[in-house]
């Protein structure tokens, strides 16, 4: 099963936005197949899983708002061409928990709004460029009040003539103190690719803990020759190793089957590295 197919089987319940409360929520986890305007909010204390999903080329508009201790577990998957521009707003002790794979050539843009004290804001991202694919994330996280916190972990590969590109900033505003803010990417050039990777902090407080990191590299040579010494081919020690270095993030697409057929396509993609 591919995951278009799933995501059509009647697994999940389709939504085309609106608000989520008390009323609507369901175990079903809800899905918006390829939308051009999406608006949710999460009413105060609920909790919401969501899937978008672009199967097809689309330019979108996504705009979340989460109230008072509303809770988002929320998967994202481009499997092709698309623009979308990501903005989510988080009121007190609210929660927001991303998973995100770029999986084809795609913009995609993120701002994170921390309005309300206690927020926690988790982006887990991956994305898998080949061939001629130029995929970039875009992030924009600002802490505007005090104590909230923000975790982001970005992978990405590029392999061929590919481009790989993320620009992450975490801004902290004077009176958003004790902020807790951990940003790192971490990424691998392979073939003639490219990769930009450029976190940034910016802050204005002086009470606060944040951190970026970002490394480009290659494959492990050393291990691919460990592997090849106990007689696995090549291409499986390569697609063996970087199946390794993306597992932490795809960990967290928390939806079965949803996160195996997941596996799945990064396998693919992997096999043509």
């Amino acid at each position: 099963m591919t995951i278009t197919e799933y995501i059509t089987s009647g697994a999940l319940k389709t939504f085309n936005g609106g608000v989520i409360d008390s009323g609507s929520q369901t175990t079903t986890p809800l899905v918006a197949l390829n939308p051009k305007l999406l608006n949710v909010e999460v009413s105060a204390g609920v909790k919401a899983r969501l899937v978008v999903a672009c199967t097809d080329s689309v330019t979108a508009s996504v705009e979340i708002t989460l109230n008072e201790g509303a809770e988002l577990d929320m998967v994202e998957l481009y499997l092709k061409d698309s623009h979308v521009a990501v903005t989510v707003h988080q009121r007190q002790g609210s929660s927001l928990n991303i998973f995100s794979a770029l999986l084809s050539s795609s913009n995609i843009s993120y701002t994170h709004l921390l309005e309300g004290q206690h927020a926690n804001n988790a982006l887990n991202a991956l994305y898998i460029a080949t061939g001629n694919d130029h995929a970039t994330l875009n992030l924009n996280t600002r802490h505007l009040v005090p104590e909230c916190t923000s975790r982001t972990l970005i992978k990405g590969i590029a392999a061929h003539r590919a481009t790989g590109e993320f620009r992450g900033l975490v801004y902290v505003a004077p009176d958003a103190q004790q902020t807790d803010a951990q940003q790192q990417s971490r990424n691998i050039e392979l073939n003639n690719s490219h990769i930009v990777s450029l976190p940034q902090l910016e802050i204005y407080a002086d009470d606060v803990r944040c951190s970026h990191g970002s490394t480009v590299g290659y494959e492990d040579k050393d291990a691919l020759f460990y592997m090849r010494q106990r007689g696995i081919d090549e291409t499986t020690a390569r697609r063996l190793q970087i199946e390794g270095f993306v597992q932490d993030v795809v960990m967290h697409c928390s939806l079965e089957p949803l996160c195996s057929l997941v596996r799945d396509v990064v396998s693919d993609k992997l096999t043509t590295i």
